[in-house]
């Protein structure tokens, strides 16, 4: 049984569905998200089916493969039974267990300030930011006051790694270059676009002279940055800060979280069930062959576990399951295990704006035109769908070359906050219902 569908269990499942072996493989969603690539559905670049194939369009020629849309509660360590939800509850055995679960945003501590400042770890997140993002420029348009157009026009980015640098970019070439003449109250050039981070410095974890790159471009894109600046509240209205110069206080419509992950809540399920501890951030303690420990049937790999020196990247997944698959085949052939896993670092890239990027590869440091080139080929490499690498293929050069975003659809009701949304839609359905608007409110 495997539970979750991302970069490492999907590893596990395609490569041991050879063998003479039931898979189960259960997940909340019904597809594989290609997450390196979510900012570009969440910025309009993509639609989200581009980079989501269906899980079971991946194993329709195995038929040892079953996939169940569910979402796993609980797991009995001593029944090797797991409990899931599908409309109604469901009890599965497994054999072997492999736990893919993946992370989460973490707001510290402060949970409610999701609702205002929405992260991006799934395709629903990315079309809630994508409509957030549009919805400002719609709103600014018609705005009472010139404070209230500038507060739709502030985009807020918590969070300089590379979610939030390629974010801020992509909003940055949206506004000056995608929309720009689009509107006639408002200049979408005039967006004001802010990325904030408490460390010194944007993409941490990059070495010096590629975050010195970064910045520099970053601050040509005219996107302020604001490091050694942590948020203390969020509301709708705006987000409030502290940073070297002390307290501060941003009016913005629009806050975008990209600041930390926290693991799976099946971390904690599985170390509850079995005494293994976890980290600050909820991840998972395990053996180094990638078992829990006193359960060598029980394998967790991906962003929900604690390694050392091993980054939460979708890189350390893929050669997590690699081994786990490894692992599995060869106690199913009666060979010995091979040793511990060993994490091996084939470097980090981020996007910074359009098509410039820096790539830290195996030593060798690069940014521009040059990092963007490597960072697009590997990236169409790993897409598990030879279709949807020529689709992307084809809509980059399209955007290369028309400078236009095709996904960028969005409502009347999508405009409003959530109450008022289903109230809008209630209240329209009562007119048709009672025939009160005819042909017109049809129309609408």
């Amino acid at each position: 049984m495997v539970i979750g569908g991302g970069f490492g269990g999907l590893k596990v499942a395609r490569r041991l569905a050879r063998r003479d072996v039931d898979i189960t493989l259960i997940d909340r969603v019904n597809h594989h998200l290609f997450q390196p690539l979510l900012y570009q559905v969440g910025t309009g670049i993509l639609a989200g089916g581009q980079i989501a194939p269906a899980l079971r369009d991946l194993f329709v020629a195995r038929e040892n493969v079953r996939v169940v849309l569910a979402e796993v509660e609980a797991v009995d360590l001593e029944a090797r039974t797991v409990t899931a939800v599908a409309g109604g509850e469901l009890t599965l055995p497994y054999d072997i267990l492999v736990v893919a679960a993946g992370a989460r945003d973490s707001y510290f501590g402060h949970d409610e300030w999701e609702r205002d400042a929405p992260g991006m770890k799934s395709l629903d997140d990315a079309f809630r930011i994508r409509t957030r993002i549009l919805s400002a420029f719609e709103l600014a348009e018609t705005a009472a006051s010139p404070a209230e157009r500038d507060a739709w026009l502030t985009f807020v980015i918590v969070g300089a790694g590379p979610t939030g640098v390629e974010l801020a970019g992509q909003i940055a070439y949206l506004s000056r270059h995608t929309l720009a003449g689009h509107y006639r109250s408002i200049r979408s050039e005039a967006a004001r676009i802010i990325l904030l981070d408490g460390a010194p410095s944007v993409l941490p974890s990059f070495r010096e002279r590629l975050r010195g790159k970064a910045d520099a471009e970053l601050r040509r894109l005219g996107i302020e940055i604001r490091v050694k600046t942590t948020a203390t509240s969020v509301d709708a209205h705006g987000i409030d800060i502290d940073g070297p110069d002390g307290a501060d206080r941003i009016e913005a419509h629009t806050v975008l979280w990209a600041a930390g992950v926290e693991a799976s809540p099946l971390a904690r399920v599985l170390a509850h069930a079995s005494g293994a501890e976890v980290d600050r951030s909820g991840r998972l303690a395990i053996a180094p062959d990638l078992t829990l420990p006193g359960h060598p049937e029980v394998f967790a790999i991906g962003d929900m576990v604690a390694l050392e020196a091993v980054p939460g990247v979708a890189q350390a997944a893929l050669q997590e399951g690699g081994y786990v698959a490894k692992v599995i085949s060869s106690r199913l052939d009666g060979k010995s295990a091979p040793g511990p896993f060993h994490y091996r670092d084939k470097g980090s890239m981020a996007i910074v704006g359009r098509s410039w990027a820096v790539a830290d590869v195996r030593g060798l440091q690069l940014a521009g035109r040059r990092a963007w080139l490597i960072w697009a080929v590997i990236h169409i490499a790993f897409l598990v769908d030879w279709q949807k690498r020529l689709e992307i293929v084809r809509r980059w050069f399209w955007e290369f070359v028309t400078h236009d975003r095709h996904e960028r659809v969005i409502s009347y009701v999508s405009l409003l906050p959530d109450e008022l949304a289903r109230a809008e839609v209630e209240s329209v359905r009562r007119r048709l219902a009672s025939g009160e608007s005819g042909g017109e409110a049809s129309g609408q």
